[in-house]
């Protein structure tokens, strides 16, 4: 969890490119436009989202994925 909680914002557009060559190479979809526009859909959906949020503590970065119920905290 550490790695992640370093990492996370390479996640969006690691996203993308697999997106777009998945939609590229298996579905056949030569728009590139529409390929971008799908693929970048698919990615902001899919990856994880930060929410700031003030505690006791301090300020702390709250990360949720969509169908992961956990959730990720680090300290700002």
């Amino acid at each position: 969890m550490n790695l992640f909680k370093k990492t996370y914002r390479l996640i969006n557009p690691i996203l993308i490119v697999v997106f777009m060559l998945l939609l590229d190479k298996v579905f056949d979809i030569k728009g590139v436009v529409i390929n971008t526009a799908i693929a970048v859909t698919l990615a902001y959906v899919l990856s994880p989202k930060v929410k700031i949020v003030q505690k006791q503590n301090g300020e702390e970065e709250q990360i949720k994925w969509l169908f992961f119920k956990k959730v990720i905290n680090k300290k700002l």
